[in-house]
């Protein structure tokens, strides 16, 4: 897809820059990230659902909900970048995310009950490009920069509601 390409593009005329010209750099691969200050209408899967059950929509579901997702903390995310920054040693690529996998039925589920919303979940089509699974291998960000996400999905949405209600009812 577009954005694949887009993303390994950037990827190497970053590594092309810092070898021709000793431009010191860090190249990080960010995977799904939430929290506070997301925007309403941007698209993604934890601000569609957390905005839908506090309106009372139907939570829209694309195909059967099965496809999995892992997903970080915004707090964990700056974390694992600044370490990164300050990393003297190693450029990247490095992979910054949750590596705990959740279906987006389950996160749906979470959703509704942290809101206490009675929306119904409706099923939509499949996009045909939609991944099956999203899962960051984080080894080598455990391993050079000692980091791994602390807050779990749970805690993380009760955050994110948090902020999507008092945007929804001021």
């Amino acid at each position: 897809s577009c954005y694949d390409e887009g993303k390994r593009v950037a990827e190497a005329l970053c590594f092309d820059y810092h070898r021709q010209n000793g431009v010191d750099v860090r190249v990080i691969r960010i995977f799904n990230t939430y929290g506070p200050r997301m925007l309403i209408n941007d698209g993604r899967v934890v601000s569609n659902f957390i905005v839908e059950a506090l309106r009372g929509q139907p939570i829209t579901l694309y195909g059967d909900g099965i496809q999995t997702r892992s997903f970080c903390y915004q707090s964990d995310l700056i974390d694992g970048m600044i370490r990164m920054m300050d990393c003297e040693d190693f450029i990247g690529p490095v992979n910054l995310g949750n590596p705990n996998e959740f279906t987006i039925k389950e996160l749906a589920a979470h959703v509704l009950d942290l809101t206490n919303s009675n929306s119904p979940i409706e099923h939509r089509p499949l996009p045909a490009d939609d991944p099956q699974r999203r899962k960051p291998d984080i080894t080598l960000a455990k391993e050079k920069l000692g980091w791994e996400p602390t807050i779990p999905l749970r805690k993380g949405l009760e955050f994110t509601i948090e902020y999507f209600k008092n945007l929804l009812y001021k």
